[in-house]
């Protein structure tokens, strides 16, 4: 293939170049990892129409991918319920058991998605579904802010995003403190960073 470029005259090749045939290897998705140590999904959630409580769940792990140029993109995410945390030992507990998200047959969520919209090279929204509690049901995020950069640290791009959302847990059969009047819409609010992940040369 190189032998045959060479021998072609300059306009010809500005002409292939011009077209997919010589696309740099960076067109390829970019595939990111989920940086743990900064990655929180956070919630908040109704107490009897007299307050909120907020909570936050403190292992996810995962990956994205991103295509720069056709704006498109994945998410693939998975985040432990044993590690929710209301910062109160005994709301802990209540939360782990098979009152709220018993996490003994429930260990994990999982929420895989697509995102979309990119205005200006971002993504202002990702759509998937959210299994939870043994439930899958679709869910929408909206995408506040999303920035990549070179990290100071690791010499590699990383990205890292502001997403809101919300759910009706008794959608995902946690219904706990209906009958007393909780409201069962449940507002998200995470935080997410992921690091690039380095791209096999191609043969």
């Amino acid at each position: 293939m190189n032998l045959i470029l060479a021998a072609l005259p300059r306009s010809a090749l500005a002409l292939l170049c011009a077209s997919a045939a010589c696309a740099p290897a960076w067109a390829e998705p970019q595939r990111y990892e989920i940086d743990p140590s900064h990655t929180y999904p956070s919630f908040e959630a109704d107490h009897m129409g007299i307050s909120v409580w907020r909570g936050k769940f403190n292992t996810t792990r995962g990956e994205v991918s991103i295509d720069k140029v056709a704006n498109t993109g994945a998410i693939n995410v998975t985040v432990d319920v044993d590690s929710i945390d209301f910062g109160h030992d005994a709301m802990n507990k209540m939360a782990r058991s098979a009152e709220l998200f018993n996490v003994a047959r429930f260990p994990k969520a999982v929420y895989k998605g697509k995102l979309e919209n990119f205005v200006n090279g971002a993504p202002t929204q990702a759509s998937g579904e959210l299994t939870l509690h043994g439930v899958t049901r679709p869910l929408a995020l909206k995408i506040n802010t999303y920035k990549c950069m070179p990290h100071p640290m690791f010499g590699r791009e990383v990205c890292g995003a502001d997403v809101q959302g919300t759910l009706n847990r008794d959608e995902f059969g946690i219904d706990a403190g209906k009958p007393y009047g909780f409201r069962m819409d449940v507002t998200l609010r995470i935080q997410v960073e992921a690091l690039a992940v380095e791209q096999q040369s191609q043969k």
